[in-house]
């Protein structure tokens, strides 16, 4: 089954598609939505149509349409492992019933995992891409899912799509060995590659001497020792002095300054290396990570100056000085961000969550409020949320945002205690102490020594 540009739609398709761009652009998304479904009914190997409904379907206010069932679970996952055997049988049969499934969750990971295995099947492969590139936007920390994309993109000869997603994966699990070895091997190829190098040859034959080759090899190994990467760094800054031009260059040792954590430094080479890629996107989220490392640096470096000599009124101006910039700069970056791609809800949480922390409540409350499309950080929003509504006083809508976030955990993790805690401080502020007690002992039953919850709760019973 070929995949078809716009131009190559039947002339029958074609009314109807351009009532879908009508209906997007008046913000009409449930009229679209149904247009474009029908339209790949009918081509689907129109990608181009396939894409624009993902974004109607992110767009539209009521999706996706998150219902908690039994335990804790969406409902539609049981709709998905049903269409698992269909798709073995009748794959281009099953692809509408999976965009029905999307239809409900855009950013679910089982249906997009299946619309993937899916079109690999019919050899739509850009298609299948997309399906877990979809996942990889709406839910970078999926490991799992972002391996498959790594690999899918190297069985298709593109290492370095396949790089960036595993640089994608290190950003969220940095002890990733399988990831970090990954990346490098996939900057290794796409560097052969890009100098049209033939992988079947004798690598020691092309390159212009064995020590480079050595150099490759070390490169691709993992758990380097400091004075090892030290040792790489100064030999890459000598070929970079030599050719700065060179991007393979820069990004292996803006690499290398990030492992030493040399954030200042990473900030430099990866923002020169995403001048040289001509905008490369992960290079810049790249960039921007190490900016904020760096920031964060200072401020440690700052706070334990501050700490040791708390008399000292310079070092505090410049601490406060330096934390008013880190938020400011924060705010700006995430705004960009947003303002590039607007329906991605992990990046209006980012903005909500820069303006929640810079003071300006009112403004972050819209942004998290779209945030919580996205099932995979829908209780961290919530949490978010409950403490901006705290810090306007509103402490009625801030415990139903927590209560929210409660229904849908359902473990005593990390981030149950945390919404029970903060569900707790508001209840006390109220003058609720039975509430705020019943918050603070469901901790407490699990974990005695969390915060000063044990103060709390055994005080009750003085």
């Amino acid at each position: 089954m070929p995949e078809i540009t716009e131009k190559e739609l039947s002339p029958k398709l074609k009314p109807m598609w351009l009532k879908a761009l009508s209906a997007v652009q008046m913000s009409n998304y449930a009229y679209g939505i149904s247009l474009l479904q029908a339209v790949l009914n009918d081509s689907p190997g129109f990608l181009e149509g396939r894409k624009l409904l993902r974004k109607c379907e992110l767009q539209s206010a009521d999706s996706p349409k998150k219902k908690t069932g039994f335990f804790g679970l969406q409902t539609g996952g049981m709709s998905v492992m049903k269409l698992h055997g269909q798709a073995k049988k009748d794959p281009a049969g099953t692809l509408p019933l999976i965009e029905k499934e999307l239809e409900k969750d855009p950013l679910s990971d089982q249906a997009n995992e299946l619309l993937f295995d899916t079109c690999i099947k019919l050899e739509l492969y850009d298609t299948a891409a997309f399906a877990l590139e979809t996942i990889r936007s709406g839910n970078p920390d999926n490991a799992k899912l972002l391996h498959k994309l790594a690999e899918f993109y190297l069985s298709r000869n593109q290492p370095q799509l396949a790089s960036e997603v595993y640089n994608d994966i290190i950003k969220h699990h940095p002890m990733d060995g399988t990831a970090i070895k990954g990346s490098k091997d996939a900057s290794a190829r796409a560097s052969m590659q890009k100098q049209k190098w033939d992988e079947n040859a004798d690598m020691r034959s092309l390159m212009k001497n064995t020590a480079e080759f050595e150099e490759l090899e070390k490169a691709a190994r993992t758990g380097l020792t400091r004075q090892q990467l030290e040792e790489r760094r100064d030999k890459m800054a000598e070929k970079y002095s030599a050719d700065p031009q060179n991007l393979a260059t820069v990004k292996d040792l803006a690499g290398i300054y990030e492992q030493l954590e040399d954030w200042h430094n990473a900030h430099t080479f990866f923002q020169w290396a995403h001048t040289l890629s001509n905008g490369d996107i992960a290079l810049a989220n790249k960039a921007t990570a190490m900016k904020d490392r760096a920031l964060e640096a200072d401020l440690d470096h700052l706070s334990s100056a501050v700490a040791a000599d708390p008399e000292n009124a310079e070092l505090r101006s410049a601490l406060e000085g330096r934390m008013a910039e880190r938020l400011t700069v924060q705010v700006k970056e995430a705004r960009q961000r947003v303002d590039q791609n607007p329906t991605d809800p992990q990046l209006r949480f980012e903005l909500g969550s820069a303006l929640y922390h810079s003071g300006d409540f009112s403004a972050a409350i819209p942004h998290l409020q779209q945030a919580t499309r996205n099932p995979h950080i829908r209780t961290r929003v919530l949490l978010m949320l409950g403490r901006t509504f705290r810090a306007k006083g509103m402490f009625d809508l801030s415990i139903k945002q927590l209560s929210d976030a409660l229904a849908d955990l359902v473990a005593m993790d990390a981030i149950k205690k945390e919404v029970l805690y903060e569900k707790g401080l508001i209840h006390t502020q109220m003058g609720d102490q039975p509430a705020a007690l019943d918050c603070f002992k469901q901790i407490y039953e699990v974990d005695y020594g969390y915060r000063d919850v044990a103060q709390r709760v055994e005080s009750s019973y003085s």
